[in-house]
């Protein structure tokens, strides 16, 4: 196919808001976007007061969502850009997850029943609600005994975030729903069936991201876990797991369905087209950012995702606290290996929006910050304000600032945060590298890294790695976009559609030697705090953290080289 004027659209669904950007296929050029805040809820997430690990949202949100973003992208694009509809070829698009909520036989969603409608157990369990912390921690003892392989796939324990644990705490806490529910759903896979035009959901397409990292599918063992590993936890999930056919589960490679007449109409395109097979957000903003083996992709926005690959000839590497190693996941042909924070941006956003230190707001904070030197502070935070995804697999630890002083100002204590989340950062890249999995090159994408330099100066200087910035804004509603691109007969696969519609801005961020020394020394105070307040029987003796952390505050206060505020771009490379 001649890529020349032809056009694909990716959708990304965020926790607040769907983005839908128009590309085009020649060099992933993105031509007009739109997006589409969430209605339900608070910033388009339902909580409940009386229970803080509860998340949960709307289906309306994400179909309205997707028809609203994807109208008004091909509008602007048609009048803006002048471009045809009738050279749309393709759409693709991302969700967030483990995300997933009950269903009819036919996928109505149950919250759309009258008897159901303000039932939050009824609506989208979100990716991070935490509420089945408990049936989490069972499935991992179970698999420990029954089945190891299953933990081997997940770095060892099952998450409060993924399928089965929700599916499980819902039937425990409120039966009624689970009776009524034929099945449960993936956002993802619940939005390709229903674009496709509905039918039975048993026959539904379920895409491999969400059921390779989140739901223990994998076709070494048959597909998705025993019935009798999920009997012994309770025999109601026999129920749900009879509903899910593995023969059904696709990867991105795959073609997917047509989109149906009705959603080309909602849509404003003359006619169907083809849709891709989903995954996750980060999944796709890694093939956005142009992940390879020895390229880490850092999506980095309310949360963070890690995302690299490794090919299948190598065999699949075992690594500890990992958020799965799974075939298919992210490219055809390799091992995708997804690892990450439960909180970032959302962290800042506490702080500035909730603490409200003095009234002040993000841009007083950061360009005080900028002026302080590592170290200087005093403080060092652990940022496990959401819980630890990723080496701990722990949501019931919680965050931590130690150093305070009645001289602590909210600028130091801003920075500290941010030093917080880049020490969790280097441990999970750490992890990666002492199993053998390289890390060459670091890309990021998301919100924060075009915002912030300081930011991204402080993540250079402790991962110890260049980081370099996905030129497109919307990282994961191109990696959705080549997703449709590539099924759609654009490209003969990813790799080379990668080549031709990715690439990097020409800001580099590189490690400052003076700094990078500083973070060392503090990133081993941080080991001391990570392992002793979160790995069982891993206590250290803390007695000496406070008063080295005053060394080096001390320190810090006599050198004399300038403050980088603004880090140097020490060159421009395009990937």
């Amino acid at each position: 196919m001649k890529t020349v004027d032809k056009y694909v659209v990716g959708v990304d669904f965020g926790t607040a808001s769907a983005r839908a950007a128009v590309i085009r296929v020649a060099d992933g050029t993105e031509i007009a976007s739109a997006t589409s805040a969430y209605q339900h809820g608070v910033g388009g997430c339902i909580h409940d007061a009386k229970n803080p690990l509860v998340a949960r949202q709307h289906p309306d949100d994400y179909a309205d969502g997707f028809a609203l973003s994807v109208r008004e992208a091909l509008q602007e694009a048609a009048g803006r850009g002048g471009i045809d509809t009738h050279d749309v070829i393709g759409i693709g698009f991302d969700t967030t997850g483990s995300t997933i909520m009950p269903v009819l036989r036919d996928g109505t969603p149950l919250v759309r029943l009258d008897q159901f409608r303000d039932n939050p157990n009824a609506h989208i369990w979100l990716w991070k609600d935490h509420s089945s912390w408990a049936e989490a921690e069972e499935i991992t003892e179970q698999a420990e005994k029954r089945h190891p392989e299953y933990l081997d796939l997940v770095g060892g324990v099952y998450s409060s975030e993924w399928f089965w644990s929700k599916v499980l705490h819902c039937l425990r806490i409120d039966p009624a729903v689970h009776a009524a529910a034929h099945t449960w759903m993936e956002v993802a896979d619940w939005l390709l069936f229903t674009l496709s035009g509905g039918g039975l959901v048993d026959d539904a397409i379920r895409a491999t991201c969400p059921a390779g990292h989140k739901a223990l599918f994998n076709m070494d063992w048959g597909g998705f876990p025993e019935e009798e590993f999920l009997a012994e936890l309770s025999p109601d999930l026999v129920k749900i797991s009879r509903t899910l056919d593995p023969s059904r589960v696709r990867h991105v490679g795959t073609k997917g369905p047509l989109l149906s007449p009705e959603w080309a109409e909602r849509f404003g395109l003359p006619g169907p087209v083809l849709l891709a097979v989903p995954a996750f957000d980060a999944h796709y903003g890694g093939i956005g950012a142009g992940v390879k083996p020895g390229i880490l992709v850092k999506t980095i926005g309310t949360s963070t995702c890690d995302l690299t690959v490794s090919p299948l000839a190598d065999g699949r590497l075992t690594i500890p606290g990992m958020s799965g190693i799974v075939r298919d996941s992210i490219l055809p042909g390799y091992y995708g290996i997804e690892a990450g924070q439960s909180a970032v941006g959302d962290i800042l956003n506490w702080f500035v929006n909730t603490v409200k230190p003095c009234g002040m707001t993000y841009g007083e904070l950061s360009a005080e910050a900028a002026r302080l030197r590592p170290g200087e502070s005093g403080l060092l935070a652990l940022d496990w304000m959401n819980g630890n995804r990723t080496i701990l697999v722990d949501q019931r630890l919680s965050g931590l600032m130690l150093g305070l002083t009645l001289h602590s100002r909210p600028a130091e204590m801003y920075r500290a945060l941010i030093e917080a989340t880049a020490f969790g950062a280097r441990v999970i890249h750490d992890q990666m590298e002492s199993h053998g999995l390289p890390i060459d090159q670091v890309i990021v994408c998301g919100g924060i890294p075009r915002k912030d330099a300081m930011f991204m100066q402080i993540y250079a200087d402790i991962l110890n790695k260049p980081l370099h910035i996905s030129r497109n804004r919307e990282t994961c509603a191109l990696g959705s976009a080549i997703g449709a691109a590539v099924i759609a007969g654009a490209y003969p696969d990813f790799e080379t559609a990668i080549d031709h519609m990715t690439g990097v801005l020409d800001t580099v961020y590189r490690p400052i030697p003076a700094h990078r020394e500083v973070y060392e020394r503090m990133y081993g105070l941080y080991r001391k705090l990570h392992d002793s307040f979160g790995a069982t029987g891993a206590m250290d003796n803390l007695s000496q953290v406070m008063k080295e952390l005053m060394d080096i505050k001390d320190e810090a206060s006599r050198r004399e080289e300038p403050v980088a505020t603004k880090p140097a771009v020490l060159e421009s490379v395009r990937l």
